[in-house]
């Protein structure tokens, strides 16, 4: 059967997240890799068109990349260029517009998280593609990680019995700037330009929690700005006026209790930059991003506490690595190639705008939460 081509729209990939994971691992990939196969023997195609704002950095990289097309004026593009997807990698601050034009031109979209700085805003994203009769998509590359594929497995095998608790521990030290530049760009401390932490990962934490252990009911969290001031791109020094962590408690569905802390403020003990803890009634398992190990009810060995004698039990040695038993490929592109099949193939998305609200409805209440001291329950809980 012939090809199909699916030309895109791909805007903010000048920066880390949209040229690292969405053009150069997932577009670009699926392009040399000759496509996406097809049921009918044919192959889906893509052609990516850059956008931005910086003409010199999307002329480097289309010639580095051998994309012909690229372009500074995204108004046009949506309104000339034949392409039927639009995908947004942009600033949080700079989204929600983007996506109504794109909504607006009958445009698929897909676009990285948060996909507004609000519920409102991002209701509005839900709206305008129901208006529109548009698909669309929001990255969840979390669960597309081999770590968490594992996880889930466990999960959908009933490996827990039930399930009790689950604990989180995600961060990183990022550096401050002024000696060791930041690994981080500076937007994401400034609140004003659409930084903060809890705006980032809680929409990361209510996809993981609601896709494998249940909906968040609850929400109990501190929000914090540890280092308040950093330097910028340019060496200046500047006011870190967002949270850089934040300590949780997420009550699920089924009586579950999730806690997450998240910091760009903590150094690293442990054997990946992200793991979870889920303890059941038949056994636990702790995930990272690519490994996922275990310790079942039977073979449980019995501590005992004694502060007067040293530890000498390796405890780590006593759970077992659960094997990958497939090939896993890159998250992001794993996700690319189902939200594109299904724009092929004129069906909706899982992971859609109102998923994307919903991670936001999290935002707001771990929000509210850290400013007002109290727990806050979820509007949409059951769901």
């Amino acid at each position: 059967m012939p090809d199909t081509t699916i030309r895109i729209l791909m805007n903010g990939v000048t920066g880390r997240m949209g040229y690292r994971q969405h053009l150069l691992r997932s577009v670009l990939a699926i392009r040399d890799d000759g496509g996406i196969p097809l049921p009918d023997g044919g192959r889906l195609q893509v052609e990516p068109v850059l956008v931005g704002r910086n003409a010199d950095k999307l002329r480097r990289l289309a010639a580095q990349h051998d994309v012909a097309d690229w372009t500074t004026d995204l108004d046009s593009a949506l309104a000339e260029d034949p392409a039927t997807v639009y995908f947004d990698a942009q600033v949080t601050g700079e989204r929600r517009k983007a996506i109504l034009k794109a909504a607006a031109a009958g445009k698929h979209v897909y676009t990285e998280k948060p996909t507004a700085e609000s519920v409102a805003e991002g209701q509005e994203l839900v709206d305008s593609a129901s208006q529109h009769g548009i698909i669309n998509g929001v990255v969840h590359d979390k669960l597309y990680l081999p770590g968490l594929l594992k996880l889930k497995r466990l999960v959908d095998s009933g490996f827990f019995g039930r399930i009790l608790s689950v604990r989180g521990e995600f961060g990183y030290w990022v550096f401050e700037g002024d000696g060791v530049p930041a690994q981080r760009p500076s937007w994401n401390y400034r609140a004003e330009d659409g930084g903060g932490v809890v705006l980032d990962m809680f929409c990361h934490w209510n996809y993981v929690l609601e896709n494998l252990f249940g909906s968040v009911e609850a929400v109990t969290a501190r929000a914090v700005t540890h280092i308040p001031e950093r330097w910028d791109e340019r060496g200046e020094r500047y006011d870190a006026t967002a949270d850089d962590a934040a300590y949780a408690i997420f009550e699920l569905a089924g009586g579950i209790i999730a806690q997450v802390n998240s910091s760009w403020a903590v150094r690293v003990e442990r054997k990946e930059l992200v793991e979870f803890q889920v303890d059941g009634t038949l056994g636990s398992a702790v995930a990272g991003l690519f490994e996922c190990r275990v310790q079942p009810r039977d073979l449980t060995p019995m501590p005992v506490w004694n502060p007067d004698l040293p530890t000498t039990e390796d405890f780590r040695s006593q759970w077992s690595p659960v094997p990958d038993n497939d090939t896993f490929g890159n998250g992001f592109r794993a996700q690319w190639e189902e939200f594109l099949l299904d724009v092929h193939h004129g069906r909706p998305h899982p992971y859609d705008f109102a998923a994307g609200v919903r991670g936001l409805e999290l935002v707001d209440a771990g929000l509210r939460s850290s400013a007002e001291g109290r727990r806050i329950p979820m509007a949409g809980a059951g769901r």
